[in-house]
């Protein structure tokens, strides 16, 4: 696994040096883009729109417009300049229970590794956020831009998961959401029991991408020339007597666990 990021981790006046490791993989099914005529493969292309020629990648840089028309061009090092400790450390600046972070703000994981010589303060934090059952919120300059992330014990390593920041929410201000109305109590017992008959231990290993699989087995048939035969589903109704959709589904579920137990 190659590291992302090196730096450090900002404890106080404890300095914890480490490795940064994405803790995630793109999915497994990738398509490329061909053109329909005769299937040849479409790419990319960095085309100046001065002279429409192609640009290598050597030859690009990165420019802010500070007015139109005229730009500044950044290097590497202008951004590393900008605040050299922000680049090179993942200062933690509060600690929160984990209950209180939304997860609508959780974007992606990362490992926390340590360097050669910080094992102990690296267990030290570990243990301490274990203990407190607490989260280290902190910041962090990763690709050009500053990030807030939440440091947690994940079993023996630390992990840093990326957060957004508030503002990069959209409101749901304009949506038709339904206000809250009239509640039948009848209706609302049949529901808690669907539920607590669906409830289960989380175990994320027990889920997986079924769609792709459907797909591979399309990938297959089409690869051999035979016909994909398209299942058939019953369209989704529309709900007007809620009890009985309720039932229904408490007796299908039902009726599947008995069969498992048999």
């Amino acid at each position: 696994m190659r590291s992302i990021w090196r730096g450090a981790i900002s404890f106080g006046l404890i300095h914890i040096p480490v490795r940064l490791y994405s803790a995630s993989k793109d999915r497994e099914l990738k398509f490329k883009l061909l053109h329909k005529q005769d299937l040849s493969e479409i790419r990319y292309a960095r085309i100046c729109k001065a002279d429409g020629k192609e640009i290598p990648w050597e030859d690009i840089v990165k420019g802010y417009e500070y007015r139109e028309g005229d730009y500044v061009v950044l290097t590497e090092e202008d951004f590393e300049k900008a605040n050299p400790k922000k680049t090179k450390t993942i200062e933690i600046i509060d600690f929160t229970q984990e209950d209180q972070i939304d997860s609508m703000y959780y974007e992606t994981p990362y490992y926390l590794e340590p360097e050669k010589g910080s094992a102990k303060a690296y267990n030290l934090l570990r243990e301490a956020l274990k203990r407190s059952k607490k989260v280290a919120v902190g910041n962090y300059v990763l690709r050009q831009h500053e990030h807030l992330g939440v440091i947690k014990p994940h079993g023996d390593i630390l992990v840093l998961n990326q957060l957004r920041y508030h503002s990069e929410l959209k409101s749901p201000k304009g949506l038709e959401i339904p206000k809250e109305g009239p509640i039948v109590k009848s209706e609302v017992d049949i529901a808690l029991k669907l539920i607590d008959e669906l409830t289960k231990p989380f175990r994320p290993q027990n889920y997986s991408d079924t769609y792709a699989n459907e797909v591979k087995k399309i990938i297959v048939q089409k690869s051999k020339g035979k016909k994909v035969k398209i299942k058939k589903t019953e369209r989704p109704h529309r709900v007007h007597d809620i009890m009985s959709l309720l039932k229904g589904s408490l007796e299908q579920h039902k009726r599947k666990g008995r069969k498992k137990a048999a």
